[in-house]
């Protein structure tokens, strides 16, 4: 019964993928299907004459990179930091909430925060600026898409030392570093010498996930990237989005060049990869240090680093929220008062019984989508163990498929999928797009702990007579509850946070509260921002309470069980 699951789990990805891309290609090179034409270049020339298109890939190379290498750097500095200490406790309880908020929410609400008449300038004013009107400082959006890069680092770093704290397990981190220590090495030079070269192979593939997605990225920057001209993914989504066939050729002209621009950046950090390997390797397999020799700071290091480094992230992300919070409670809130003049529930009550649509929408979507993700990637687990092997490597990358391409190379072409197969707008074709993405985060989150529950639990069972079934829906997810949970958890996240695939599939027939908060950005009504913020925060992080509550709830007679102990 379960050897259907994994070719089901990537036809899901493998059909809509490549007919995405097929359906990108071809307008192109100016074929649109529906419309028709002849093969040619012209959308090419046309593309290459857009105003200000080498701004905007440069915008995006230095968005997307900036972002990728801040957010490794500080993931790898907190995990190194943090290894063996109590702070790596802390760390694993503050990784909930951060992944819950999704992208778009920090943006808006690092908007505010950062902006001339924003939070951190109303605070500081007059008394220590001595501005009694708002800067004239371009600070959000900047020239140069800091902000954009701010927001991201604060979103991937967290997503990143989550994959980092689950491969340290793979590799031993504790011993290896306790080891390294007794030879003389500071903790952070130990870790760097031992541990990072076993984890980083674990983790290529969400730093490459990462990298693809900071470069293509578009709610976050059409919030705080600059938009005369935008990043490219910004300028695709625009042309695409146009009733002109020539545009809308243009625009898949620029795909193309956007899901080439993403290869080229990839090859050129594998390669990159390959060449600080080779240079640093005689400096990791050099022998331990003089007493001498080690760096004071590099001996004590370690979790006042990481208190350095954490904080500020998670203080970002707090103010932020907290911004958007007061703001849709605020009566009036005038330039330079710090608080807002009074607080009111009455912006909640009008917005929430005027348009309750995208609330629904988002939760039933979410709901869907996490169900169905859960349900693929439980059943392609269950069958490794009667094939007796694991997924190799190969699947891995399949299954990272839609993570590692531009959303904006593959998702106009499924939308032509869509049309032609009658689903284009409807609320099926929203929850296939939101699939796409949730079911890769919802698998690796469940895949290592239904790796590790102890095959005696399964054989036990069936020598007692339980079928099959029975045994999944009696002895392994009882065990694998709490897990199942958490990856739920993660994928109603994603859910959440998508913009591109609900945009395309969903032809504005199905708004969420990610595709309002976006299309409220460009208006100046804080208080309705600040309601769909905290909506987009405020449901992540009910359904993660829920995750860590049930398994309190239903095994409070059984210690280990409520804790996530044992065997899983």
């Amino acid at each position: 019964m379960t050897r259907v699951f994994p070719p089901l789990t990537l036809a899901v990805f493998l059909v809509p993928v490549l007919a995405g891309l097929a359906g990108t290609l071809l307008p192109a090179f100016g074929v649109l299907p529906g419309v028709g034409g002849t093969p040619s270049l012209e959308p090419w020339r046309d593309l290459g004459a857009a105003a200000g298109l080498g701004r905007s890939v440069a915008l995006s190379l230095g968005i997307g990179v900036g972002a990728a290498v801040l957010s490794l750097a500080l993931a790898l500095g907190i995990a190194a930091g943090a290894q063996g200490t109590r702070v790596m406790t802390a760390c694993r309880r503050a990784l909930a909430p951060l992944l819950a908020v999704p992208h778009v929410a920090v943006a808006l609400g690092l908007a505010f925060l950062l902006a001339p008449s924003g939070w951190l300038a109303r605070l500081a004013s007059p008394w220590a600026t001595g501005w009694t009107l708002p800067p004239d400082l371009p600070t959000v959006p900047d020239p140069f898409g800091l902000a954009a890069v701010l927001a991201l680092t604060l979103k991937e770093t967290p997503y990143l030392l989550l994959m980092l704290l689950a491969a340290l397990g793979a590799v031993q981190a504790d011993r290896s570093v306790a080891v390294a220590r007794a030879l003389g090495y500071g903790p952070v030079a130990a870790w760097v010498r031992v541990v990072l070269p076993r984890v980083y192979p674990l983790i290529r593939l969400p730093v490459y996930a990462v990298l693809a997605y900071s470069l293509s990225v578009v709610d976050v920057a059409l919030v705080l990237a600059p938009g005369t001209p935008g990043p490219l993914a910004v300028e695709v989504v625009r042309w695409l989005g146009d009733p002109d066939p020539a545009l809308r050729m243009q625009g898949a002209a620029g795909a193309v060049l956007q899901t080439g621009l993403v290869a080229g950046v990839l090859l050129v950090w594998r390669l990159g990869e390959a060449g600080v390997a080779r240079l640093s390797r005689s400096w990791v397999t050099a022998g331990p240090p003089t007493p001498t020799a080690t760096p004071t700071l590099g001996r004590r290091a370690g979790p006042g680093m990481v208190l350095a480094v954490a904080g500020p992230l998670v203080a970002l992300v707090a103010l932020a929220l907290v911004g958007m919070a007061l703001w849709s409670v605020a009566t009036a809130w005038f330039w330079p008062a710090p608080w807002p003049a009074g607080l009111t529930l009455d912006t909640w009550r009008r917005h929430l019984a005027a348009s309750p649509g995208p609330l629904w929408t988002t939760v039933t979507v979410g709901v869907a989508a996490t169900g169905l993700a859960v349900a693929l990637a439980l059943g392609s687990l269950e069958h490794e163990p009667a094939r007796g092997r694991p997924s190799g490597r190969g699947s891995l990358w399949l299954l990272y498929t839609p993570l590692l391409l531009p959303q904006v190379g593959f998702l106009f072409g499924v939308q032509i999928l869509a049309v032609f197969a009658g689903l284009d707008g409807t609320w099926g074709a929203v929850v296939w797009a939101h699939l796409l993405f949730v079911l890769p985060y919802v698998f690796l989150a469940l895949a290592d702990p239904h790796r590790r529950l102890d095959p005696r639990w399964r054989r036990t069972a069936r020598s007692l007579g339980a079928g099959p079934g029975r045994t999944f829906v009696r002895v392994v997810v009882p065990l694998l509850l709490r897990p199942i949970l958490f990856a739920a958890a993660i994928g109603f996240a994603v859910s959440v946070a998508q913009y591109l695939p609900t945009l395309f599939l969903g032809a504005g027939r199905h708004p969420t509260l990610t595709t309002e908060a976006v299309a409220l950005a460009a208006g100046g009504d804080r208080r309705l921002i600040g309601v769909r913020v905290f909506l987009q925060a405020a449901l992540p992080l009910l359904v993660f309470g829920l995750a860590l509550a049930l398994p309190r709830v239903l095994f409070r007679s059984r210690s280990a069980m409520a804790a996530g102990e044992g065997t899983v």
